[in-house]
Formats: C-alpha cells, sequence, structure tokens
C-alpha cells in the first residue's frame, strides 16, 4: 500500500508522511523508525547540542533521516550545521527565523531545504532562498509558532502562491493533523503531504517522559494554550511574535498573563521546572503538544502508526473519490 505524491517521488519514500524534527521527542530511533516504515524522519536538532546531535544521528543507523534546527539559535553556533550536513541528511528543515544566511551551504552540500512558514511573507521568502520544500504551519500545531492562521486557510493560500510563483517546489501542511482524516484533508487543500509532531511525540520511540505521553493520551484538544512563560523561565529568548502551543497545566496557570513578574523571578521558577524535568512532574514542567491531542488515544511503536496513517488517509481519499462518482 502507498499513497503516490510529488512528496514521494522527490524524496523517494513510500507515504507522504513527515516526521516533525522536535525537540526533545523526535531523535535518532523515532526518525529512523517513521523513514523505515516509508515516511521521512527529521531529527530534532533543537537549540543545538553538539553531543546530543552526533549522538542521535549515531542512534538513527543507516536510516535515511533529515535534521531539522531553530534557525535563530543554530546560528549562534552555525558549526552544528556543518555537522548535520556531513552526516549526508535526507532533508534539511529551518524553522523560525530567516533561512538566507545558511540557505546556501545546504544548497552546495546538494542537501534539500524545507523551510517552515507561517504566513505568506514566510512562504516568499523561503522561495526567495530556493527551498525545496515548504511546510505550511497553522497556530492550531504544537510548539512554536504565530498566532494568526489556522492549517485550513493557510495551505492553500502557500499552494496557491507556490503555483503561481515556483510550481516545482512541495508543500507539506502542519498543524492539528494527527490521523489519515487530516492528512487526507491536507492532500485535497493541495499540499503533497502532512508532517505531523503531537501524534509522533505520543509513541514508543519519542524522547518524553512517560507521564507525559500518559497526559497527552488522556486530554482533550480543548487543553492546550499558547504563551511564552517556559521561555521566559527557561531563558531561551525567542523572538516576541513567536510564542509556544502547550498543554495546560498548574504552572502555565499560575503565571499566564503574569510574565513580567515571571522575568524578575526566572531563576528561582527555573530551579522548579528542571527538577520536575527529571522527576516526571508534569503540573510543573513543560508537555509540549498542539491541538491535536484529543485525536490521539494510545502510544504505538512509530512504524506501526506510519502504516495506520496510511491506511487511513487511502480510505478516506478512496472514500470520496466512491462519494464524487455516486
Amino acid at each position: 500500500m502507498a499513497l503516490r505524491t510529488r512528496l514521494t517521488d522527490f524524496f523517494g519514500i513510500r507515504h507522504p508522511i513527515v516526521l516533525a524534527p522536535m525537540d526533545p521527542a523526535a531523535g535518532g530511533a523515532l526518525a529512523a523508525a517513521v523513514s523505515a516504515a516509508g515516511g521521512l524522519g527529521l531529527i530534532g536538532g533543537g537549540y543545538g547540542d553538539r553531543e546530543i546531535l552526533e549522538a542521535e544521528f549515531a542512534k538513527a543507523g543507516n536510516q535515511r533521516v533529515g535534521c531539522g534546527f531553530i534557525t535563530w539559535s543554530m546560528a549562534k553556533s552555525p558549526e552544528l550545521l556543518d555537522l548535520a550536513l556531513a552526516r549526508k541528511p535526507a532533508a534539511m528543515m529551518l524553522s523560525f527565523s530567516d533561512p538566507a544566511p545558511f540557505a546556501e551551504k545546504v544548497h552546495a552540500a546538494g542537501v534539500p531545504l524545507i523551510c517552515q512558514v507561517h504566513n505568506l511573507d514566510h512562504a516568499r521568502r523561503a522561495l526567495d532562498v530556493g527551498a525545496s520544500v515548504l511546510v505550511a504551519q497553522g497556530t492550531d500545531a504544537g510548539g512554536h509558532g504565530l498566532t494568526t492562521r489556522g492549517t485550513i486557510t493557510l495551505v492553500p493560500s502557500v499552494v496557491d502562491l507556490v503555483a503561481r510563483t515556483r510550481p516545482e517546489a512541495l508543500v507539506l501542511a502542519a498543524g492539528g493533523i494527527a490521523d489519515g482524516r487530516g492528512i487526507a484533508a491536507a492532500l485535497m487543500l493541495g499540499a503533497d503531504g502532512a508532517l505531523l509532531g503531537t501524534r509522533f511525540w505520543a509513541t514508543q520511540e519519542a524522547l518524553i517522559h512517560p507521564a507525559a505521553k500518559d497526559r497527552v493520551v488522556a486530554a482533550t484538544g480543548d487543553e492546550t494554550v499558547r504563551t511564552s512563560v517556559y521561555d521566559i523561565v527557561r531563558n531561551r529568548p525567542w523572538p516576541a511574535e513567536y510564542t509556544g502551543r502547550l498543554m495546560r497545566n498548574r504552572f502555565i496557570e499560575t503565571w499566564h498573563g503574569r510574565e513580567d513578574e515571571l522575568r524578575g523571578l526566572a531563576a528561582g521558577e527555573r530551579e522548579k521546572v528542571e527538577a520536575a524535568d527529571r522527576s516526571g512532574d508534569y503540573d510543573v514542567s513543560n508537555v509540549t503538544v498542539g491541538e491535536a491531542i484529543g485525536l490521539v488515544q494510545d502510544l504505538p511503536p512509530a512504524g506501526e502508526l506510519v502504516a495506520r496513517l496510511a491506511a487511513e488517509t487511502e480510505a478516506r481519499l478512496t472514500g470520496v473519490m466512491r462519494a464524487v462518482v455516486v
């Protein structure tokens, strides 16, 4: 069983399913499992740590995987991009900052460039720097993003822009997609595939504490919020326009809306959050997931999940075609 799109042809994969390079969830084992099952796995380079990056590439073994970075953070240690490109990744994804300073190096390495975009200005910039793939991420996604556009309107807008200006570029939909219905919808909107984060976050291989995974399985999609409180307390200087979508908890309820006060107390609160990280206390530590948590009911191996998603997608598309014919 395979779903052929321009994405599957371009990367030589069986299914138009891409793992979001989540930090820290998307390690080498998760990326390798997604690729082995016929999707495209991306290791999360995150904020940039050389030892962690080397270890996760090693865990991917001989599987063909890619990598993704938080661009503004990687810019502080650009040698990390060299390290990743030396591994001959299947793709390099840059997110949350202007990709121009690094695009030529990615192109020179012969690696396809994927750029995450949150609005049409971002999309135009990605096309200008020669991105092979644009990830149109709506605000319903987990983790960082803008608050302005939902997935269902952003994706066709980016698809139309690409068709007018550089039609050979590919588009992935991201944000709120966690099952075959969402992937089928992405394809119907004109995307060439889907990039999934939250759904793969809740798999056996994801580098997430079991207590956090259990919370997500029990949650609904109404339990997330966009906030900057963990960026403040962890001293991560995100550009002001970006907030993170997280699962509500006691820490967020305490500090969301009191960000200025939190800045003055950040060091002491950071110690509490770091201790909670170690103990698995997710009333205090963060659970970084999107609105798709309401569609997550189990914690399967990633390979089984890819097969399930592909089968669900094909069934949905087949059902739509039958309905149209009738």
